[in-house]
């Protein structure tokens, strides 16, 4: 490491040249000549030393050279978005139906405002574009923040695979408020359910099993008759369909269910007239399909003159867990019976329970039935 000082003389003019000269640590050679901001020759010295440590803890020209050929290799959002469906979600064995909402969102959302940015080059402000725009556009919360899970999750295999250094920006979820759970009264169920029977015995079972048993929709249409087991008076749930395609159950694992004697009695009427593999079926013994099956849900509903109801099918599942909690039954009871992988998701339940509302007030009553007895301890004198 060498720092020499030129006196140099142009006109009237007097300067310093500092000509610095060193190598890297990876061998890279340097050399600079300058001119020098001071005007002594001593100080263009000290000068001269301090700009070479400053260079000495830089990154060496070959690393940035090699760094900015790196940059240049990293994939846009949209390349990179085949080969996280695939190697990703695909290769983890995903859900058909997952994989396809991934695909949507990529496609309807991310690629149009991100498509054609590189990884590395998303910044926060670009996010924050992302929510604006969907906001603006109408998107619900929880939509919004499907949305911002998919970009991190696509972001955080890139970073795993070494695509990326990092994750090159926070995404932060909106804060979504607790929905209010929507479910059928006791007498609209007993009138939708009288409705359905009247209709045949296929629209009976699909309103039993969403609301005695709390199936999901593509539950009903995966179900067998080799998972209705009479004799022990249980349903065995342990796949869904979606879209002709046979999968696990939303929460990954299977479930039993203990049937009503009403879903019971409604099966067996069923399975004389089925001739098919699955509990609901076309004439040629096909599975149905999940629009047929909601179709025919719509003309329960109109002729049990009951609202239409958001969600379709699924409100007979919310039915299912409202009616169980209205019941008293145990948090985790209903938990296990509907295949919640979560207990908070149970918990949106639990404020019907009048069961829990009564145990809580009693603990205050108790309370005062404790203050009472130590009020009747009467001090005695020795």
């Amino acid at each position: 490491m060498t720092v020499k000082v030129r006196e140099w003389k142009k006109n009237n003019k007097v300067g310093f040249e500092v000509d610095i000269r060193f190598t890297y640590p990876d061998g890279t050679p340097f050399r600079r000549r300058t001119k020098a901001p001071v005007e002594s020759k001593s100080a263009a010295k000290r000068w001269g030393e301090a700009t070479e440590r400053e260079l000495l803890v830089l990154p060496t020209p070959t690393f940035l050279k090699k760094q900015e050929e790196e940059r240049k290799e990293v994939p846009t959002l949209a390349d990179f978005g085949t080969r996280f469906i695939d190697e990703h979600a695909r290769a983890n064995q995903q859900k058909a139906s997952s994989i396809r909402a991934k695909e949507l969102i990529l496609k309807n959302h991310l690629y149009p405002a991100l498509g054609e940015k590189r990884l590395d080059a998303i910044s926060d402000a670009d996010v924050q574009k992302v929510k604006a725009n969907l906001s603006k556009r109408g998107f619900s919360a929880k939509t919004i923040n499907n949305v911002l899970t998919v970009l991190t999750k696509l972001l955080r295999v890139a970073a795993k695979w070494k695509v990326i250094a990092s994750v090159p920006c926070s995404v932060e979820l909106l804060r979504v408020s607790n929905r209010v759970v929507v479910f059928y009264e006791f007498d609209e169920y007993k009138r939708l359910v009288e409705a359905a029977r009247a209709l045949g015995t296929r629209w009976e079972c699909a309103v039993l099993l969403g609301g005695d048993a709390g199936l999901r929709g593509g539950e009903m249409i995966a179900l067998t008759w080799a998972n209705v087991d009479f004799r022990r008076g249980q349903l065995r749930i342990e796949q869904q369909m979606w879209r002709r395609i046979v999968d696990a159950p939303k929460s990954g694992r299977g479930r039993i269910v203990s049937m009503t004697n009403a879903l019971r009695d409604g099966l067996k009427r069923h399975q004389r007239t089925s001739s098919g593999e699955h509990v609901f079926c076309t004439s040629r013994g096909l599975p149905l399909a999940y629009r047929t099956l909601w179709k025919q849900f719509r003309r329960v509903q109109a002729r049990a003159d009951i609202r239409v109801v958001k969600g379709n099918l699924h409100v007979l599942r919310h039915t299912f867990c409202s009616h169980l909690a209205m019941k008293g039954a145990p948090a985790r009871a209903i938990q296990e019976l509907a295949g919640h992988l979560h207990l908070s998701t149970t918990e949106r339940y639990m404020h019907l329970s009048p069961q829990a509302r009564d145990g809580a007030i009693r603990l205050l009553n108790a309370r005062h039935v404790e203050a009472a007895n130590f009020g009747d301890i009467v001090e005695t004198g020795t």
